[in-house]
């Protein structure tokens, strides 16, 4: 870590990430870019289990300390305890392998919101169909106020839980930040109202847009389920993820895919054992897993944490957000989807196509034939650009004013 610390003494993130340098970027709700002392530190991991021999005795304690190193660093970003922290390969097996270890029974409900990534929401639906569950939709995907009025945003969503609720409700599905939309989600405000539910729902929560943007602790705290990846806005390798999971659902859930690590005792599996497997978070994790990834992460948010605090770093995002969402509003033929500025750095917008003639996926194959990166959705059909603490205002100025040309560029 000493490496990425004199890196990053002389140089910004941006600096350090070489996929910057030829492009403008705003992918970073996709993946964020992985920073040179990032890379080094992981081939540096596998050089040394290399050397000490991938399957030897010695190679188990410095394996052992990889794995309580990152979970410790990935527990004290979510401010939860270690045994509360499993180890994930991705958002979606961070959400799927706790969801199938629910102690669900056949009618009852999940309250999925409309606003959830295929991933989750195809595991939900499948999970609804083997168990003969009900799914229902929460409307939130028609919330379209801007960061400066979050409160309103806030009771709203807590008013469509609560109409949405019924007593069979047994699990909430619901993002922290709204992958499409951009629109921030009040977690730890949901989960103290499905505390005072009568079911007392599950709350399992999409973090794939917040770790690396956002402050996530109290919401992670408040979780049953929170599930995120470091590949995103933390600029961490692809691979490699956490879930923070609640003391009940260590108490009350069962693992669903075992393997190796989920057991107590690795080395042996008894048909009779009652009680095999962990009783903390790694009852959910699985087999092996790539080590060498751990140590590119921590490298990535030692580095995210030289531009500042979480606080600090939010600040900037919106501030960046901000800026471009207003040059959209002014565009003619251009629609931001939030009514205000963005609560982070998602910003969706709409093209109408009498002013570009394009559909959304042209227009991003038009900026891409420039390096300027965005990305289209389908639902809402939109356009999505990401501002990070690596971009900058002239990044900004590029993506309008090829905007301002497209109509010249498609045509």
């Amino acid at each position: 870590m000493t490496h990425a610390l004199t890196h990053a003494n002389a140089s910004s993130l941006r600096d350090l990430s070489p996929a910057l340098q030829n492009k403008t970027y705003f992918n970073y709700g996709g993946q964020g870019p992985l920073p040179t002392p990032s890379l080094e530190a992981i081939t540096t991991s596998w050089k040394r289990i290399q050397e000490l021999g991938p399957f030897t005795t010695d190679i188990w304690p410095y394996i052992s300390a990889e794995v309580s190193k990152t979970r410790g660093r990935l527990a004290r970003l979510c401010n939860v305890p270690a045994h509360r922290l499993a180890l994930s390969e991705n958002v979606t097996t961070g959400c799927v392998l706790p969801l199938w270890g629910l102690p669900l029974n056949d009618g009852d409900h999940i309250l999925i919101s409309d606003c959830e990534h295929p991933g989750v929401v195809a595991a939900c639906h499948e999970l609804a169909r083997r168990r003969q569950l009900q799914v229902h939709t929460l409307p939130v995907k028609q919330l379209r106020l801007g960061a400066d009025q979050q409160a309103r945003t806030d009771r709203d969503v807590l008013a469509a839980i609560e109409q949405q609720l019924t007593s069979r409700t047994r699990l909430v599905v619901l993002s922290h930040l709204l992958w499409n939309t951009g629109q921030q989600m009040p977690i730890a405000e949901v989960a103290a109202q499905l505390q005072q539910h009568a079911a007392q729902p599950y709350l399992l929560v999409d973090a794939a847009q917040s770790v690396g943007q956002i402050p996530v602790a109290k919401a992670a705290q408040a979780a049953d389920i929170y599930a995120f990846t470091g590949h995103k806005w933390a600029c961490g390798p692809e691979g490699l993820g956490g879930v923070a999971i609640s003391e009940r659902m260590l108490t009350e859930t069962h693992p669903t895919m075992i393997g190796w690590r989920s057991l107590q005792d690795e080395s042996r599996a008894v048909a009779d054992d009652p009680d095999p497997f962990h009783h903390d978070s790694r009852r959910f994790e699985v087999a092996t897993s790539c080590v060498p990834l751990m140590a590119g992460l921590r490298c990535s948010l030692d580095l995210l944490e030289q531009e500042g605090s979480s606080d600090e770093r939010l600040g900037r995002i919106r501030t960046l957000s901000e800026q471009l969402w207003k040059e959209l509003q002014s565009l003619p033929g251009v629609s931001p989807l939030l009514e205000g500025p963005p609560p982070a750095g998602l910003v969706s917008f709409q093209m109408h196509s009498e002013a570009t003639g394009a559909t959304p996926s042209e227009v991003v194959k038009s900026l891409g034939a420039e390096q300027i990166w965005i990305r289209d959705l389908a639902d809402p059909i939109c356009l999505r650009a990401c501002t990070h603490v690596c971009t900058s205002e002239n990044d900004i100025a590029q993506l309008i004013d090829q905007i301002r040309m497209l109509p010249a560029m498609i045509s």
